[in-house]
């Protein structure tokens, strides 16, 4: 029976074997160093688990199985039908383990566990699902040549594939990278963040059970400068796919050109704005979502709507709406199933988001919120609202990726689309408009990669994610995603006519 208080979560957790080793080769190990690394929970500032620390040398062994997994072609080269089989059982072993894999991605990093419960883990297991359902449909081409000629064309699979995963969704940016790098038929060396580590080694025991060939799958859990600088620069990893900050991005495209040249798929930062035009049909629906848009999931999101343009005359009802909305979603502790907003990832982080609060009271008029509070732990900040903010403030301009609202008054379209536009950033943006000719129009002139007309954040299985700009160009999600790794081959045959 799934735990429905508290307390439950809490004595669940007390018999939870909570995963730390290294998953290499096929099975759990140490470092080769036999160095660790204290995972501490923003839930209650306990070290929950001692994780290997993973460094070059278990990267060039990580890299070494999977190349020869790869090359052995018990994964790279068989049929879709068995890659398809293999990935419905991850995800059936997903849904079985739902409380478990919630209740680490809750204590590992202080998310709601009625989020990861309801969201995170069926939304991994649902994806997995979706990916191995999709490999047995996808054709080859041939191409349109003369008599005499066949020229064949085929999707391979790269090689093997470095993924490096952030804290924010660990079990679900995981899953984003590996199913289709392992539809697709690769080898995948997954690094986790520090933070946030226990639910990729679990599933990686997932794997083993649900068939995946040993070498096929790597966890190695380390620190960015360790473990996430030598699979940036292994001569021998063909493709990475990375999604965190745009300046550790930048990182990854420098480490391949430095090294061999693979590939680099970056999804990055973002700085997305928020446009409620006054004939916006449900203005209350717009305060819920623009709440949702910066308050969900502690604000710890790269597509947050952490900038709403607002047009000046609605801008005092719509502000009046989200300060009730922020003293609704107060933090509280995030074992408690009521929990709206839990704890963020880290003091450091903390810390961080304080900072740009600090500026922002010198910069704006503070609306609510402002400050830091002891739940279970230090690591909890209020919800926070900043009215009238310029454009040239640090709030507007920089990544907080903390729960804080920059709001923003307009007074015609064109200054919307101007002050929207205004940004290093592209990832996402959000219209709220009743006439469809503004919305087309206005989404047209945004430059992100996804539009939301009247919702916020809009997201699928079934489209790609990614953004423009500062905030990288790979993409995520959809059929897309396998284009990512796989490349095309052509065969060219001459025959006799």
């Amino acid at each position: 029976m799934t735990p429905s208080t508290r307390a439950q979560w809490e004595q669940r957790l007390e018999t939870l074997d909570v995963p730390s080793e290294a998953f290499i080769d096929g099975g759990f190990t140490d470092s080769a160093s036999g160095t660790t690394f204290d995972n501490v929970s923003p839930v209650t500032g306990a070290t929950i688990s001692e994780v290997a620390s993973c460094d070059v040398d278990d990267v060039d062994r990580a890299v070494r199985s999977a190349r020869d997994a790869f090359k052995s072609g018990e994964w790279s080269r068989c049929d879709p039908a068995t890659r398809k089989a293999t990935l419905i059982r991850l995800a059936d072993l997903i849904e079985r383990d739902l409380e478990q894999l919630a209740l680490l991605e809750s204590i590992d990093m202080g998310k709601p566990i009625n989020d990861a419960l309801t969201v995170d883990v069926p939304g991994s297991a649902a994806i997995f699902r979706w990916y191995a359902e999709a490999l047995d449909k996808l054709y080859g081409e041939i191409a349109p040549t003369g008599p005499g000629d066949l020229a064949l064309i085929d999707r391979e699979p790269l090689g093997v594939v470095g993924a490096v995963v952030p804290w924010n969704f660990p079990l679900e940016m995981a899953t984003w990278k590996l199913a289709p790098a392992l539809g697709a038929g690769n080898s995948v060396v997954l690094k986790p963040a520090e933070q946030s580590p226990s639910s990729a080694l679990w599933l990686a025991s997932l794997a083993t059970e649900a068939g995946l060939p040993p070498g096929v799958l790597q966890v190695v859990p380390g620190l960015g400068h360790t473990a996430g600088q030598a699979i940036g620069r292994h001569q021998d990893i063909d493709c990475v796919t990375f999604t965190g900050s745009t300046e550790i991005g930048k990182r990854f495209l420098s480490y391949a050109g430095e090294s061999n040249m693979k590939q680099v798929w970056l999804e990055c930062g973002g700085k997305s704005p928020n446009l409620v035009f006054a004939d916006c049909a449900d203005l209350e629906a717009a305060a819920d979502m623009a709440a949702f848009g910066i308050f969900f999931n502690q604000g710890e999101i790269c597509s947050a709507n952490s900038r709403l343009l607002v047009q000046r005359e609605i801008q005092g009802d719509l502000v009046d709406l989200l300060h009730a909305r922020a003293l609704e979603a107060a933090p509280s502790h995030p074992l408690d199933p009521a929990t709206r907003m839990g704890a963020l990832v880290s003091e450091e982080h903390v810390q961080r988001v304080m900072a740009y609060i600090g500026a922002g009271k010198t910069e704006a008029r503070l609306v609510v919120g402002g400050n830091r509070c002891s739940v279970s732990s230090d690591c909890f900040v209020e919800p926070t609202i900043f009215d009238n903010v310029p454009p040239d403030a640090t709030i507007s301009n920089e990544e907080i990726f903390g729960p804080v609202l920059a709001v923003h008054p307009f007074d015609s379209e064109a200054e919307a689309v101007e002050l929207a536009s205004a940004t290093t950033f592209g990832l996402a943006a959000s219209v709220w408009t009743n006439d469809l000719s503004r919305a087309l129009r206005v989404g047209k002139q945004l430059h992100a990669g996804t539009i939301s007309i009247n919702t916020v954040d809009a997201l699928s299985h079934l489209t790609p994610f990614g953004g423009f700009k500062q905030s990288g160009f790979g993409r995520d999600l959809s059929l897309h995603a396998l284009d990512k790794f796989s490349g095309l081959k052509t065969t060219w045959i001459k025959y006799q006519t």
